[in-house]
């Protein structure tokens, strides 16, 4: 293959190089002739947004029978949480912890999306995030940086599979590189200050998880970091994705983020832009012209090396290459109709969704239901079939999405659910329905209240300022809850937030995200016990926007707050304890803890944690040490648990976290069944990198956790010399 590029290379012209380097959006282009001309012309690499086998097909003759050299077009188009069946977004696939499900769901997207001719998803999204504030939370993995390594590779490897020439896989693309979580004020597009001390240790493991799983393509993000925009950090693209990572496929920019250097005050002007770009090392402009209109120009003046021209066009001809689109690079178009509609396809979204969705509440073990009890279904997310399918779907059909409403009636049936939403969308603010939604519960003999936010209130350009509930429903949850009968809160959202104020309201809660097509079915098996819950949270709760940022993995701090300094009721500082209080690192009015910690979550049943050991007190540079606790389903029903493992560096060159993800196991159990769990944990996994980048592993004493979640678990403790 690298001699078919060499050869190819050796042919082109530099005008013909620079096409290659270019991707635009056909309706944002131009008309359909100018489109067609620059294809024949050489003049454009890849496409995106062009939806259907047979236009790609078209498009695609003319690149390859029409044009001199005959290079195929690369096809892109955002598939980011699936493609006609849609699966619960990024954040609520990182709840569910299951690899081996977000790689199945992944294939199924690509599958779906190379039926119409897409062969490139710009997808995983693996920007880790703290500030729920961002809009964009709900694509990511969340706060933790193993936890994004995992969605990084699940995604990864599902949309790629083992043969990229597979006409049924997709070339991926890691984004935003890097740091685009780190919004300042959680507002998109923002300014981000990263030490390197973080990025290495917080914000590239992810990146160098994808690039281990082969990812094809990386993105790089829109966001300056420490004053040097991402497309154009030339350290952190060409220094370390390409030659440290040892990254051999190509970066292409977000959407005219290289044109945006202007704006950002970094460039000068587009050719200015045009320069920085491509030495950053940014293979390919998405969108904005800067590389077509002066590129060549930029050459001819020696201000842009030959080599990195080439350099560029090898990844992309490369990654072509292994799509094998110079072998076949035309679409079946009879594929759509057996790959579309696919009852497998919906199984697995049903099975992740319920598995994505997080039971924080349950009050007196009122759930399960039992089939038959007399529910009043009120909310402004219960008939919401579009809206409940979450951010960034281009694709996903409405007409296949089951709301909670249709699956309420289908499992429960229509004499047992009685529906008044009571607002007619989540901001409204009007109360008029509420008389509506008195008359069903006093029908009723449970409240089933479905709230959240609509899928436009989350991700791109989508940041809010405040986290509580939107419109009048703390109103309805707090009406429903005036009537004396159990309620249940099921909350539909792209980020964690709208739960402070109205918790208390709730008997039971159950955390949705936007759980995609058969969200509907999903929370129906959950209410009444078809499904256990197993889902634990991604990311923290905070209990307002004041504790933000907030995330498990944070540093002691010389002054450190503990719980004996509050008295809380239900998590709630409610008096501080003046002769304990002191100077320490809380606030007067949350405390220091959050509302819900990282790795959060409950089941229909309960598991008791016992009989931590270690395997050695002492272990030297090199060796693994075991880890084990005996997990015991204590409750009356079979349930899920996902175990983790914490670990704390007390004494570093670098002051290092309370707390860091290290691993995790999901067990199932049965009633009364034990299970010992054993964590292998190698001497590698205790060190950290140096901000030079330089990964250290320093002896030292340590503490290790054996977990449900982040605030808890077993302690042990071992010293590595």
């Amino acid at each position: 293959m690298e001699q078919k590029i060499e050869a190819l290379l050796s042919e082109m012209t530099l005008d013909e190089k620079i096409g290659q380097m270019c991707q635009v959006d056909p309706g944002v282009f131009g008309t359909e002739e100018e489109v067609i001309e620059a294809v024949r012309k050489g003049q454009l690499g890849s496409l995106l947004n062009l939806i259907g086998a047979g236009k790609v097909n078209e498009i695609q003759r003319i690149a390859v029978e029409e044009s001199r050299l005959g290079i195929p077009l690369i096809i892109g188009r955002d598939v980011i949480h699936g493609y006609r069946t849609i699966f619960p977004i990024p954040l609520g696939m990182a709840a569910s912890w299951n690899e081996d499900l977000i790689r199945e769901a992944a294939s199924i997207a690509a599958k779906e999306a190379a039926s119409e001719g897409i062969n490139w998803t710009f997808a995983p999204m693996i920007d880790v995030s703290r500030d729920p504030r961002w809009g964009r939370i709900a694509e990511s993995g969340g706060e933790d940086p193993l936890l994004n390594a995992m969605i990084a590779r699940a995604m990864v490897q599902g949309f790629q599979g083992d043969d990229l020439a597979n006409p049924l896989t997709i070339a991926a693309c890691a984004k935003h590189y890097i740091g685009y979580g780190a919004a300042e004020g959680g507002r998109d597009y923002n300014t981000t200050m990263i030490p390197d001390i973080e990025l290495y240790n917080v914000y590239l493991p992810p990146y160098r998880a994808a690039v281990n799983a082969g990812v094809a393509t990386v993105m790089t993000a829109f966001n300056e970091i420490n004053g040097i925009p991402a497309s154009g950090h030339q350290r952190n693209v060409r220094g370390i994705l390409k030659k440290d990572l040892g990254f051999d496929g190509f970066v292409v920019s977000d959407w005219a983020s290289i044109q945006e250097m202007i704006d950002h005050g970094f460039a000068a002007d587009e050719k200015h832009a045009a320069q920085l770009g491509i030495a950053a090392g940014v293979d390919m402009e998405m969108s904005s012209r800067t590389y077509a209109n002066h590129l060549k120009a930029l050459v001819e003046e020696g201000k842009v090396k030959m080599e990195w021209i080439d350099d560029a066009v090898r990844r992309i001809l490369r990654v072509k290459f292994r799509l094998g689109l110079f072998d076949n690079p035309y679409v079946d178009e009879s594929l759509a109709d057996s790959v579309l509609v696919n009852p497998r396809h919906l199984e697995v979204a049903r099975k992740l969704a319920e598995e994505s969705i997080v039971l924080l509440k349950n009050k007196n073990e009122l759930l399960p239901l039992k089939k038959g009890t007399k529910v009043a279904l009120i909310g402004p997310m219960a008939d919401q079939p579009y809206e409940q399918l979450g951010t960034w779907i281009f694709d996903g059909n409405e007409n296949d999405s089951k709301s909670v409403l249709d699956a309420f009636y289908e499992y429960n049936g229509a004499n047992n659910t009685f529906f008044a939403e009571g607002l007619a969308y989540t901001r409204d603010k009007s109360t008029k329905g509420f008389r509506a939604v008195e008359r069903a519960i006093a029908q009723a003999d449970v409240v089933v209240a479905v709230v959240g936010e609509e899928a436009i209130l989350s991700g791109e350009a989508k940041s809010l300022a405040e986290l509580d509930f939107v419109g009048a429903q703390n109103q309805l949850l707090e009406l429903a809850a005036s009537k004396g009968k159990p309620l249940i809160m099921v909350v539909m959202s792209g980020r964690p937030g709208g739960l402070y104020k109205t918790r208390h309201l709730a008997d039971a809660i159950l955390y949705a995200w936007h759980p995609g097509t058969m969200a509907g079915p999903a929370i129906v098996n959950l209410i009444f016990g078809e499904a256990v819950p197993s889902a634990k949270l991604p990311v923290t709760f905070p209990k307002g926007e004041g504790q933000v940022p907030i995330y498990y993995a944070h540093k002691m701090s010389g002054r450190p707050a503990d719980s004996t300094s509050w008295t809380y009721i239900d998590d709630i500082p409610v008096k501080a304890v003046q002769h304990s209080l002191g100077n320490t690192n809380h606030t007067l009015d949350y405390g220091f803890k959050p509302l819900y910690p990282f790795g959060y979550g409950l089941s229909y049943t309960t598991f008791e944690y016992s009989d931590i050991s270690l395997s050695a007190k002492t272990i030297q540079i090199g060796d693994v040490i075991k880890v084990s606790a005996t997990i015991t389903n204590t409750g009356k029903r079979e349930g899920t648990e996902i175990v983790q493992l914490y670990v704390r560096d007390l004494v570093g060159s670098y002051t290092r976290p309370v707390r860091e993800l290290k691993d995790f196991k999901r067990i199932t159990l049965k009633p009364g069944e034990s299970e010992r769990v054993t964590f292998e944990l190698n001497s590698s996994q205790l060190g950290f990198y140096h901000p030079n980048g330089r990964y250290v592993i320093e002896p030292g004493d340590f503490h290790v956790w054996i977990a449900p979640n982040a605030a808890d678990g077993l302690m042990g403790k071992f010293r590595l010399e």
